[in-house]
């Protein structure tokens, strides 16, 4: 059964970070669920759409590099947005104009409280054992006693008394005494917004219709509806969503590990897999694990959001993005396997390696679950002659294992035939001739193909590679003796 409030059309959300470091895999959560919700509408209902607001008011920690991080996160992940990216900072203007319009409208108000005076009226209440809300002595004071020159906040003239109450799409109704709310600062004493201002006034400019977010900002949408009603703007649909925590349930932070979108691409995660495991980090659809980003799309409803932290688990992710590996075409996969070298500045396989690469591919994307996995597993096809080898490998390569591989040279150079089924007969053929098991060749020839003790079958290996790649790299290891 579907939220009532998924059904308003058309749908506008917005994901709104602050450019002040990497994009945070809790705000790409965030972002995702306002993007499959946008998304949903688009395709299933009367239409849609995705905003992206820059936060960049802070001034002295907002960065153009967080930025672009930020973009190229959103990016990676194929979260799409509509129209042009919007800077917070650019609108400061419009900022103000509506805090004056409120306090022409009666619901704001200049405060000339300095900050001792503020403190003060804290500490003595603090002290009284009552709460230490802020209660203006400027909040209902004649303007002929305004002190000229004087420097002031305007202030929100919240309400005093009764509810104050948000309908929330995950949370459920959450109500907050009036008299808990302060009269927040809507423009400091310089005249710049505060964020809570800036907020409400870019959202309805925007035409926000649902504000998906961390739970953490639950206690300011109590303060965002006061402005919104302030206004007599209609308030946005709010829908707070439950915190990521690591492993140990305390709350996601730098000590659980790589945070940033760019260090799980640097991981060797596939895109796809990153969006399949965050959907699933407090939303639901049944008990389906694995899904692909159209499905996420045509599943997603807010009222399968949880309540409930959601833990992150690398294991999960691991397993599950060997699930997408898995699932993607071998040409799409060879090309994201370029693209990943290419984002890591490392050596890319010459282009004579593709057909090769998507040729094995089937075999090697059973055996692997991120992209150092699967550069490693495909050594052997990316390398070029001569080959290094690792300790086991070249340990395997003596002597009278060089002279072994030599003799075998000759059999395979009569193959009739360069295939899986017919490089087995001769290989095993050419052991019980020598009078020795399958694996005293197969390991030798293994180790002067691949330069790895360790590979996919090495009939499969050969037959990838190709009968003059093949007895080229047999050939280089024979000459050394």
């Amino acid at each position: 059964m579907s939220n009532p409030a998924d059904s308003i059309d058309p749908v506008v959300t917005r994901f709104a970070p602050s450019p002040t470091g990497f994009l945070h895999i809790g705000g790409a959560r965030t972002a995702l669920f306002n993007w499959l919700f946008a998304k949903h509408h688009q395709e299933y209902g009367a239409g849609g759409k995705f905003m992206l607001r820059i936060e960049d008011t802070d001034r002295a920690r907002s960065t153009p590099e967080a930025t672009e991080a930020i973009f190229a996160g959103l990016k990676w992940l194929g979260l799409d947005w509509d129209g042009e990216a919007i800077s917070q900072f650019s609108r400061v203007a419009r900022h103000a104009e509506v805090a004056h319009q409120m306090l022409e409208r009666g619901t704001a108000y200049k405060c000339f409280a300095t900050k001792d005076e503020i403190d003060a009226f804290r500490a003595e209440a603090k002290a009284a054992g009552r709460p230490p809300l802020f209660q203006s002595p400027w909040r209902d004071a004649d303007p002929s006693t305004h002190q000229k020159d004087a420097e002031y906040t305007l202030r929100l003239k919240a309400p005093r008394e009764g509810k104050v109450t948000v309908e929330d799409l995950v949370q459920g109704t959450v109500t907050w005494d009036a008299a808990t709310l302060d009269d927040l600062i809507l423009l400091r004493s310089d005249g710049t917004p505060t964020y809570m201002l800036a907020v409400v006034v870019d959202d309805h400019d925007m035409g926000v219709t649902h504000v998906i977010r961390g739970d953490d900002h639950l206690t300011n949408a109590a303060r965002q509806t006061l402005i919104y009603q302030a206004m007599d703007w209609p308030v946005p649909a709010f829908a707070h969503i439950p915190l990521i925590h690591g492993p140990d349930g305390a709350k996601l932070s730098k000590r659980h590990g790589a945070l940033g979108v760019e260090a799980y691409r640097d991981m060797g995660y596939l895109p796809q897999a990153m969006l399949n495991y965050l959907a699933r980090l407090g939303w639901s659809h049944g008990d389906d694990e694995f899904f692909t980003v159209d499905q996420a799309v045509e599943w997603f409803s807010l009222d399968q959001v949880g309540k409930s932290a959601a833990r992150f688990d690398f294991a999960k992710l691991e397993n599950l993005n060997g699930q997408h590996i898995r699932a993607t075409s071998n040409q799409a996969l060879v090309a994201a396997l370029f693209d990943y070298c290419a984002s890591q500045q490392t050596e890319l396989p010459s282009e004579d390696r593709k057909a090769l690469l998507t040729r094995a591919m089937p075999r090697l994307k059973e055996r692997v679950k991120t992209f150092p996995e699967l550069l490693d597993i495909s050594y052997y096809i990316i390398t070029e002659r001569p080959l290094n080898f690792d300790e086991k490998a070249a340990k395997s390569l003596d002597e009278q294992a060089r002279e072994l591989l030599a003799r075998l040279t000759v059999r395979l150079q009569n193959a009739t035939e360069w295939t899986v089924v017919s490089l087995e007969e001769i290989i095993r053929a050419f052991a019980e001739e020598e009078q020795l098991k399958l694996g005293r060749v197969a390991q030798p020839l293994r180790a002067a193909l691949t330069g790895r003790a360790v590979s996919p079958g090495v009939f499969d290996v050969m037959a990838t590679l190709g009968r003059d790649e093949c007895l080229a790299r047999i050939a280089d290891v024979t000459a050394e003796g």
